[in-house]
Parts: structure tokens; sequence; C-alpha cells
């Protein structure tokens, strides 16, 4: 028997969580089992701890869309037992039982070997949202930012992609400007590394004028909707942003002028179906590029107890940095 956070949904199709003792023989079909250590939480676990947001297909659910844990048992010659993995996406805590469990069973081909230098609590810190602002960053690198080339934007700043990326964007040597719409978290951004803090609603407004004066050399949106739209009408020439999230809405109200006067990039961030090679080469990074202090900084324990009120507040925008549920706390 091992603990998770199972949700549930009664005949009325209202869904309810709560921490349950499982059966080892009630895990799902996969290669590998793994003694879970640490989850996280995100926006898509607010959901799936709650009314499902379309995502979850069956019930009952173990949500949990990232974890990092010892191999157990392994099918697989690729994981043999005592090895260090970490899991995002793929489904998992989804469609798929996830990391809000002591024990859980999955393909092989989904997890990653954990970088030296990483420890499994340290990889949950990071996460999906921390995995996919370092994919951002790596894919504005390819299209050629550099530090040195002017302010780089981070919208949505204080949140789990937001606060990752700030840090790692500070660390390689580039200016921060952090787009937040909480006043009260300026100085946490600022230990995070950013050289300024832009108020949400300087760019929540969408403006006639398809171009404005160009500002940012680069820019990390996990907002999209009106923010972005206004965004891309204040890029540099030839700059690109990487598009993350949606939490300003899934609309996009912009016009095609900043792409072919300004040669403006709008690049597309999946962190779920990424390739093998490019989870390896992101996670090498994170562990080379990312401060460890300044991850600790964003930390919030939890434990499986704590997740249903943790999913109501991230679905609110309440939740600021990185929350790491210790699942055998």
């Amino acid at each position: 028997m091992f603990k998770a956070m199972v949700v549930e949904k009664d005949e009325d199709g209202k869904t309810h969580a709560a921490v349950r003792e499982i059966d080892k023989d009630r895990l799902p079909a996969g290669d590998v089992t793994v003694a879970v250590e640490y989850s996280g939480v995100n926006y898509k676990d607010g959901l799936c701890l709650g009314p499902g947001g379309g995502l979850v297909r069956t019930y009952p659910h173990v949500p949990g869309i990232d974890l990092a844990g010892t191999v157990e048992a392994s099918d697989d010659p690729r994981y043999k037992p005592g090895d260090k993995v970490v899991l995002t996406g793929w489904r998992v805590g989804e469609a798929h039982w996830g990391g809000y469990a002591q024990k859980a069973r999955v393909k092989a081909d989904w997890l990653v070997a954990l970088p030296d230098g990483l420890t499994t609590r340290q990889a949950m810190a990071v996460g999906t949202a921390g995995f996919t602002a370092m994919l951002a960053v790596m894919a504005l690198e390819d299209h050629g930012l550099q530090p040195g080339q002017g302010p780089v934007l981070v919208c949505g700043a204080a949140g789990g992609v937001g606060s990752v990326a700030t840090a790692i964007l500070a660390n390689l040597g580039y200016e921060v400007a952090a787009v937040t719409g909480r006043p009260e978290t300026a100085e946490y951004l600022n230990g995070l590394g950013a050289s300024q803090i832009v108020p949400r609603s300087d760019l929540n407004e969408v403006t006639k004028r398809p171009l404005e004066a160009e500002t940012w050399a680069g820019c990390i949106d996990a907002v999209g909707g009106e923010m972005l739209a206004r965004v891309l009408g204040q890029m540099k020439y030839g700059a690109s942003v990487a598009a993350v999230g949606l939490a300003g809405g899934a609309q996009l109200p912009a016009t095609v002028i900043p792409f072919l006067l300004r040669s403006v990039n709008l690049l597309g961030i999946d962190s779920v179906m990424r390739p093998y090679e490019d989870r390896v080469r992101a996670w090498e990074r994170v562990a080379r590029d990312l401060p460890m202090d300044k991850l600790e900084a964003m930390i919030q324990p939890a434990t499986l107890a704590d997740l249903p009120g943790l999913g109501r507040d991230i679905l609110q925008g309440q939740v600021r940095g990185r929350v790491v549920v210790d699942v055998n706390a």
C-alpha cells in the first residue's frame, strides 16, 4: 500500500480530492516503477485537482504532471533500481496517473536521468515550469539572442515559468525586465535578478498602433492575450518572443505588421511532447545555468494534504514561485 492524492467523481459529476491508501497492484501499466520523492504544482495540476478542465479521462485519478524519485523496478535496460530520474509532460497526471503519490509506474521513454549536481527536490523546484522556461531561453538563443542587446522582457514573472526564466536569464548576463500585476512581488523578483519591474497595467491594453518604440531584445511570455499582442509591437528588429502560456487568454488581438516590418519572431514552446534529446539538453542546461540559491528562494514546501488548497490558489494566480510537494511527508 502507498499514499496518493486521489480525485474521485460522484454521481452528480462533482469531484473530490483526498489522500488515500492505494494498493500497488492498481498502478497503471508501464515499464518502470518509481519510488516518488517529490512533485510540484502547476496550472494543469490545479485543473486536475478540481473539475479536470477536460484533461482527466477517467476517475478515480491521481494527478501530478511532474515527478522525481528513484527507480524501484524496471523492465527496460536503460534504467535500473537505484537510478535517479525526473519526468515532466507526456500527459502524465492527466491521462495517466501522475506524481501525487509515493509510487508511479510509467513508460521508460518518458523518463530522463537526473543530471549530475541536481537533487530530486531541486528537480521538482524546477519542474514543468522551469523546464519550459529553459526551453524558452534556448529557443531565444537559437534565434540570435545574446547578452548586451537590450532588456529581455518576462511576462508573468512571479509565476513558476517566469521566476525560473528570470533567474536563468540574469545568471547568463541578460538585463531582465519583469512584468507583474502584484507589486508586492517586486523585492522577490529583484532577488532573482530582475533589474526592472514593469507593472502589468503598462502592457495590458491593446493599442491601435501596430508598432511602438523598439524596446525589448527578447521576451518570454506566459500570459498571451492582449499583453502578447502589445509586446509584439514593442520588440526590436529581428527579436523573438517565446510564447509559453495563456494566463491572460488564448486570443491574440494582433496584426502581422511586427512580423513584416520588424522581422519579429513568435516562437511556440511546448514541453509536453518534447523529444528526448531536447529534454536531456534542457535539463543539463538547468543544472549548469540556474543558480541553486535563487532556486531555493522560489520554493514553497508542501505535502499531499496541502494540494487541494494549492490547486485552487494556482488557478487564481495566487501561487508565487515553485511549490515542491514532499509526497512522503
